[in-house]
């Protein structure tokens, strides 16, 4: 019998037959909290389960992996999902595929919501491997029962969870169990109970120390001085230098402020009383508990100070402020609308608003709170209004030079444009190419069926040509964010330049002028203030990008 050859194969017409769509699928993977010790949900287990149900399916080739770890399905709000919409939006993926529908979610109306309207829309195909349920499948028609049913479950047995969890961890608070993540700073965590608290041979002395320096008289930002002087590690990096902390975010600047230390004058905990339950979750946001809610369970550990030293404590820092109410001037607050945004020229740190002599004004406090010497240069006193009029200046000079930049970016329109017909022209040819080769693909799926191609013959043809799609698609995407980019970059320059430009002689400093125009502002003495504006690099990097190629 003569061998029939495989190149240049074509696949006669079948007008009877339809043609076979191969989906790109996402598989979607989430592990909540409540499942990290149930091996049935395990990351692996979930991949392995859709993995071996792809593998039967010839018709699926997997485009990517979605993976949230430890997030609630009560919520949508994760980070992997929130992508991989992005990239069905994006025309990556036409199909998503899960372990079983409490993957998704656990919210009945928003995982319907997804299954019933997103998806249908946006043309996704929608699996649940354990479920049986596959949204292509007629067989599966009569599960629009069945699948909100299964959701509305998912959603009572996630709240329940809920509920047992808080239940059993007010009651533990009740009990006198230390129910926190971390220790608090002067004590660790038994080795044989993490919920008993042990002193901290380290650091009890410092939370000691801290105490007795109040009940001297010294005052808190001497405190801090002192503190920072000694070279005594703050919380935060002393539960990074044994691992309790990995995130910088949390491990703060480094140096002692007197919010930290006045966070530790307030804490009964080193009484020896275990007070627990301040605050309570309101959506996603944590929020202050009434006081009349708080768990105190009394003598649940060894105190650090004795309950009269916390009380006088308690006592000279109310006489403390009261008497500063009473010193304060009668003048109206005011935001500082210059926060997080000005800096000290000489140490690089913050500058401090202060109210003194019935005005507002600003100084580097960097001598007071980290140590003499630490800013030999620093700014002693300017005035508010003196430092507002500076800056207005500033930018009224730096006006003249946006408008020549502004209309040298208008000129370059023939440029823009020329730009966007040259990246629909490839997107084009990009998007005739991809269709070409899902049909091809379609042919050779058709050609394996009939037994004119061997399995790794087509397994390795289809990888070629699947190949080349995935490579159109991410370039047609690539154009697509190029364009978007550049004319947002067009349109949010020009915006600002117009609204620099607007800035009169009668023009006030504003907090939303500030945060329109205004990244970084270094002050290196009275009448050296140097602005770091938003914008100042958009002009260079459009000219770049302008430019004839």
């Amino acid at each position: 019998m003569a061998r029939k050859s495989r190149k240049n194969i074509t696949v006669p017409e079948t007008p009877q037959r339809a043609a076979m769509k191969v989906w790109r699928a996402a598989l979607y993977i989430r592990l909540s909290v409540e499942f990290n010790s149930n091996r049935g949900d395990s990351l692996e287990t979930q991949r392995q389960i859709m993995e071996a149900y792809t593998a039967l399916c010839p018709d699926i080739e997997i485009a990517g992996v979605y993976t949230d770890n430890g997030t609630t399905g009560r919520t949508f709000e994760r980070e992997a999902f929130q992508r991989m919409l992005a990239d069905i939006e994006g025309g990556k993926i036409d199909c998503i595929i899960v372990k079983d529908l409490s993957r998704l979610g656990r919210n009945a109306i928003d995982t319907g919501y997804y299954i019933e309207k997103y998806f249908p829309l946006h043309g996704v195909r929608f699996i649940a491997v354990n479920d049986q349920y596959d949204s292509e499948d007629s067989e599966n028609s009569g599960n629009h029962l069945i699948v909100p049913l299964k959701n509305m479950i998912n959603e009572a047995y996630a709240a329940d969870i809920s509920r047992k969890v808080k239940a059993q961890q007010r009651q533990a608070m009740r009990d006198g169990e230390f129910v926190g993540g971390r220790p608090p700073y002067g004590y660790k965590k038994d080795p044989d109970n993490c919920h008993k608290l042990l002193v901290n041979e380290d650091t009890a002395p410092v939370v000691q120390q801290i105490f007795q320096w109040i009940m001297d008289g010294v005052p808190l930002n001497v405190v801090v001085r002192l503190l920072n002087e000694a070279g005594i590690l703050t919380p935060g990096y002393y539960l990074a230098s044994i691992g309790l902390i990995t995130s910088k975010k949390l491990m703060g600047s480094g140096k002692w402020q007197t919010w930290t230390v006045a966070k530790i004058l307030s804490d009964e905990v080193y009484t020896g009383d275990m007070v627990q339950g301040k605050h309570k979750k309101v959506g996603h946001k944590q929020v202050l508990t009434d006081q009349n809610e708080w768990i105190v369970v009394r003598g649940t550990h060894e105190p650090l100070i004795s309950r009269e030293t916390y009380d006088k404590v308690q006592a000279i820092r109310e006489q403390i402020a009261e008497k500063s109410r009473e010193q304060a001037p009668k003048i109206p607050y005011t935001e500082n609308i210059l926060r997080g945004r000005i800096f000290c020229g000489c140490c690089g740190k913050n500058l401090h608003r202060q109210r003194s002599h019935g005005r507002y004004f600003y100084r580097c406090i960097s001598n007071d709170r980290i140590g003499d010497g630490t800013c030999p240069n620093g700014i002693r006193r300017l005035p508010e209004p003196e430092l507002f009029s500076i800056i207005l200046t500033i930018i009224r000079q730096e006006a003249v030079n946006i408008i020549g930049k502004r209309l040298q970016l208008q000129q370059r329109s023939d440029r823009i444009i020329a730009l966007k017909t040259a990246a629909e022209k490839e997107i084009s040819k990009l998007q005739q190419k991809t269709e070409n080769n899902r049909k091809f693909l379609t042919g050779l799926l058709e050609s394996f069926n009939s037994g004119l191609l061997t399995r790794t013959e087509y397994l390795e043809m289809k990888e070629g040509y699947s190949r080349e799609i995935r490579a159109a698609v991410d370039r047609v995407q690539e154009l697509q964010e190029q364009q978007k980019v550049l004319e947002s970059q067009m349109e949010c320059y020009i915006s600002l330049a117009d609204r620099l430009a607007a800035v009169g002689e009668d023009t006030a400093l504003s907090a939303l002028l500030v945060d329109q125009l205004i990244e970084r502002i270094t002050v290196n003495g009275t009448n050296d203030v140097s602005i770091k504006f938003r914008f100042e690099n958009g002009f260079e990097q459009l000219m770049e990008v302008l430019a004839d190629g």
